[in-house]
């Protein structure tokens, strides 16, 4: 049923927080009619203004706070950019309180599916921040100089930046010394609204046990002028620089790289670990950017699994052969399919360079895999799928349990589609087993990962 606003753009309110969205934005209702609002906390009493108000609900901006959470941290004014930006929207919540609404996140969605599943305590990080191994950062000019930075949330408006807070320290640093550079040698920073200019975006990978570094150069040209002086400038500043690429981007599109890159220095991709595996990361490579929350996460799938030496492991959505290969230590033989075949090729690499023989990788659509593969009378014991955020297609969940494994192993980067899909799997004879584990891969951001274990009836 449809609610008329019992508010109007510009009016002055005064109410209680009583929850929180998904986003992290406070939720103050009038009569039943919910205003959203940012850097509001549960508990706290604000004075706000009306800036959108909807048929089903508006947006308030907080003027003043009345009360303070316990729960609220106070950010420094130069910060405020981050929430700007949307780089660390919950910024304003004590670490403690953030775990605890990523929880809330999971338990809530299945109490409105009417499932009673037990969500355990989210697995959180010592230091929740400086954790992000990759950056993809825009240039663009700001009041007539070249800046680095983010852009303001909802635009493409650039706030300049070189603290990012929620990345490793070795890539801010990294992004000056790019950004200087890129300055002294006069290089015109890209502009959207008539597509000229040359430096799109500045890229940064940075392995987190190896000190590898990768820097890479996205541009709107087909050359890169002054290349040799800004290989020269980087490598004398940032020794532990192992790679330097090039990729051409001359397309209108929100879509940050082109389709081909060129190695300019060093080599073609860096090294890092995962749960003892090496791993060759290209510029174009997925790869998880938290990687000391991924050796947790993928350790309790592989606990979850409950593998033994004999196991078949179907690894659905395989990427670069992450969760594949840390199974495969475990398992009898395993099986990966992706859609991005280059993605598969680095897979394959990655499985040699680890000398696991017992993994096969192929490229193809996670869905239409595992219908041949149940064509074919495969029999998998454990299935283990990491799927986008929209979850698994239908005919995936259908093929899984036609081929009738002992357990599932669900991670998941969306608890919306997480309580869709195990609907699914229940209507397939597929139960959750024990408690779903949050796992806090983005902290101080209101994403959540999970692990479910699923077991036939």
């Amino acid at each position: 049923m449809k609610i008329s606003a019992p508010v109007t753009k510009n009016q002055t309110i005064e109410g209680t927080i009583e929850d929180l969205t998904y986003e992290g934005l406070g939720v103050l209702k009038v009569d039943r009619y919910p205003l959203f609002v940012a850097d509001a906390l549960p508990g706290e009493t604000i004075k706000a203004v009306v800036t959108k108000a909807g048929k089903n609900f508006g947006y308030a901006r907080c003027l003043e706070r009345e009360t303070t959470s316990p729960d609220r941290v106070e950010v420094k004014k130069e910060d405020r950019r981050l929430a700007q930006a949307g780089i660390a929207p919950l910024q304003h919540m004590t670490y403690a309180a953030q775990l605890v609404f990523k929880q809330h996140q999971i338990e809530s969605l299945l109490a409105k599916a009417k499932l009673d599943i037990e969500v355990s305590e989210t697995l959180g990080m010592e230091k929740p921040y400086q954790y992000r191994n990759k950056a993809q950062i825009p240039v663009r000019l700001v009041n007539g100089q070249l800046e680095t930075g983010f852009y303001r949330q909802h635009s493409h408006d650039l706030v300049p930046l070189e603290d990012y807070y929620i990345q490793d320290a070795r890539i801010d640093q990294a992004i000056i010394v790019v950004r200087d550079l890129l300055r002294e040698y006069g290089l015109a920073p890209y502009n959207e609204a008539d597509q000229s200019g040359i430096i799109r975006n500045i890229m940064v990978r940075q392995g987190y046990y190896s000190d590898d570094m990768m820097i890479g150069f996205i541009t709107n040209s087909k050359t890169l002028p002054h290349a040799q002086d800004l290989i020269k400038g980087i490598t004398a500043q940032l020794p532990h620089v192992k790679s330097i690429v090039h990729n051409v981007n001359n397309r209108a599109t929100n879509v940050i790289m082109g389709p081909v890159t060129k190695t300019i220095y060093g080599e073609d991709v860096i090294f890092d670990k995962l749960l003892g595996n090496q791993f060759a990361i290209s510029a174009q490579s997925f790869y998880q950017v938290n990687p000391q929350q991924t050796e947790k996460l993928y350790q309790i799938a592989i606990d979850k699994a409950q593998l033994s030496d004999r196991d078949v492991v179907i690894d659905a959505y395989c990427g670069i052969g992450t969760i594949s290969l840390a199974m495969a230590r475990h398992a009898g033989d395993v099986f990966g399919v992706e859609v991005v075949s280059d993605a598969v090729a680095d897979a394959k690499r990655n499985a040699k360079l680890n000398h696991l023989d017992n993994v096969e990788f192929v490229a193809n659509k996670a869905e239409y895999q595992m219908s041949k593969w149940q064509e074919m009378g495969m029999k998998p014991d454990v299935i283990v799928v990491d799927p986008p955020r929209k979850g698994l297609d239908e005919t995936l969940i259908e093929s899984a349990t036609q081929m009738a494994p002992k357990r599932v192993v669900y991670v998941s980067c969306n608890p919306s589609t997480l309580v869709r899909d195990i609907q699914r799997f229940a209507e397939r004879g597929y139960h959750v087993v024990g408690p779903i584990q949050p796992v806090d891969q983005f902290p101080q951001t209101p994403h959540i990962e999970s692990v479910t274990l699923l077991e036939r009836d």
